[in-house]
């Protein structure tokens, strides 16, 4: 997994999830997932965050989070850092709650924030045998964006309302069907997502590319965000006519981890790690 997107700036849009150690549940019952917002909610106030959308799952969140000062990674560090604590107190634990660090991918918000917000409310209904309707899961903004439950004072809805019509009860009915149509057709967002961290077209991943351009002695930019983006792996594969060349051209990029990469070619990874220990010793 790539390390969590640290390029930070004025009115930037994220998508963020952060899972629980070994994929164990970091919820245990409502009340972690009530302290989970509550603690959210102070997040949100402190660093001057909009919240445009949240899901909670058992042992995982999504969080849509736009950045007015660009300080994600120093509000993800105080949410993760404090419901760690809150929890391990609560059920007499120590140590690691999250698996490794957050995981954020910037969002071009004019193409992509309704798509991103629908498929982010969507997913208990992907988990089988969940529930049967979206309004049978109490632990995402959905409820309150179709106003089946009341809004916490944290909570931006009225952006994305705004973008289905100028008054608020026709917005959420015309909302309320948007998630809905989703649930038998909705488009595969990720197959737009860039590098592993950008969500947008070309352009706006140029733009950001410039930015990091501006920026190239901040340490706090990691290396692969200053790479070009490398090419999908099927587009590697192809310029090769030997597979063991194909695999160092795309272990070379920086972007690939040896799992990533030995998925594609049916390998273990242990096996794509001896061809690279074999091409760092030649």
């Amino acid at each position: 997994m790539s390390r969590p997107l640290r390029l930070e700036f004025p009115n930037a849009l994220y998508h963020v999830t952060s899972r629980g150690d070994r994929r164990e549940n970091i919820y245990e019952d409502d009340d972690d997932r009530l302290k989970f917002l509550e603690i959210l909610g102070m997040v949100v106030t402190d660093y001057n965050w909009l919240c445009h959308g949240y899901c909670l799952m058992d042992n995982h969140y999504h969080l849509i989070i736009e950045t007015l000062e660009g300080n994600l990674s120093k509000g993800m560090r105080q949410l993760n850092g404090v419901y760690t604590q809150a929890s391990n107190r609560r059920h007499g634990r120590s140590g690691h709650l999250f698996q490794g660090r957050y995981k954020a991918i910037l969002v071009d918000k004019d193409r992509y924030s309704l798509e991103l917000s629908r498929y982010v409310v969507l997913n208990p209904l992907r988990v089988k045998g969940l529930i049967d309707r979206l309004e049978d899961w109490p632990w995402s903004s959905y409820l309150a964006m179709v106003g089946d439950a009341s809004k916490p004072e944290w909570l931006t809805t009225d952006w994305i309302l705004s973008l289905f019509g100028k008054r608020k009860k026709i917005a959420m009915k015309r909302y309320r069907q948007f998630v809905l149509d989703g649930v038998q057709h909705q488009p595969e967002i990720w197959s737009n997502l860039k590098g592993q961290i950008y969500l947008g077209d070309e352009a706006f991943v140029a733009e950001l590319q410039k930015r990091i351009g501006k920026e190239k002695g901040n340490i706090n930019i990691p290396r692969q965000q200053k790479r070009p983006i490398a090419k999908p792996l099927v587009e590697i594969a192809a310029q090769y006519k030997d597979r063991n060349e194909a695999i160092i051209a795309a272990y070379k990029t920086g972007t690939y981890s040896q799992r990533e990469i030995g998925v594609f070619y049916q390998l273990h990874p242990t096996t794509i790690g001896t061809i690279v220990r074999k091409f760092k010793s030649s």
